[in-house]
C-alpha cells in the first residue's frame, strides 16, 4: 500500500469526520440571529389589502409573531394551518405575515383559497427581509411587548413549536 495515498486520504477525511461529529445532534432549525435581544428593525412594509404601512420598530404593547413566507414555498404552505390556528388561539399576540419574493396577487389568491386569520404585508423592495437578515422562507421572528426580538425559527412551524416560541415572546 502506498503510504502517501493513505496519508492524503487521512488528511482529507479526518477534518470532515470532525466537522460531522461536531454538528451531530444540532437542530438545523436553530439558526441564531444577531438580532436576538435587539429592537425590531425600522423596516416598513405595505399592507396586502391596502390598509397602510407597518413599521416594525413600532411594534410595542403586545407580543408579535412576524412570519416571512411565499406562495411558492412548500414549507410555508405546510405551516400555514399552524400559524392560522395560532393566531386565532392567541388574540393577545399580533401575528403578521410578510410576503417574501412573491407578488401581492399570488398572496391574495393563496389566502382566498386557504384562508387567513392575520394581516399580511408586502415587502416590495426586499428591505424588510434584509433588515431582518432573512435568507429564505419560512423564517419566523418572535417579538416581545417591548419591541425586542426574542427568538427566531427557520423552517415550517408546527403547533407545539409555535406554543413553545410564544412563551419567550410573552415574557
Amino acid at each position: 500500500m502506498n503510504k502517501g495515498v493513505l496519508a492524503i486520504g487521512l488528511a482529507v477525511t479526518t477534518p470532515l469526520l470532525g466537522l460531522l461529529l461536531i454538528n451531530l445532534g444540532r437542530n438545523p432549525n436553530a439558526i441564531s440571529s444577531p438580532l436576538i435581544q435587539k429592537p425590531a428593525p425600522d423596516a416598513i412594509v405595505q399592507n396586502l389589502d391596502g390598509g397602510g404601512a407597518l413599521q416594525f420598530s413600532s411594534l410595542r404593547g403586545r407580543p408579535a409573531v412576524v412570519n416571512f413566507w411565499a406562495t411558492w414555498c412548500i414549507p410555508c404552505i405546510q405551516e400555514h394551518t399552524a400559524l392560522t390556528a395560532g393566531a386565532r388561539a392567541n388574540p393577545d399576540v399580533l401575528f403578521l405575515g410578510v410576503i417574501y419574493e412573491d407578488t401581492a396577487e399570488n398572496a391574495r389568491s393563496f389566502l382566498a383559497q386557504r384562508g387567513g386569520s392575520y394581516p399580511s404585508y408586502v415587502d416590495e423592495d426586499g428591505k424588510a427581509a434584509i433588515a431582518f437578515g432573512v435568507y429564505g422562507v419560512p423564517e419566523t421572528f418572535f417579538i416581545n411587548a417591548k419591541g425586542t426580538i426574542v427568538d427566531k425559527f427557520v423552517g415550517p412551524l408546527d403547533e407545539d413549536t409555535l406554543k413553545e416560541k410564544l412563551r419567550a415572546a410573552r415574557q
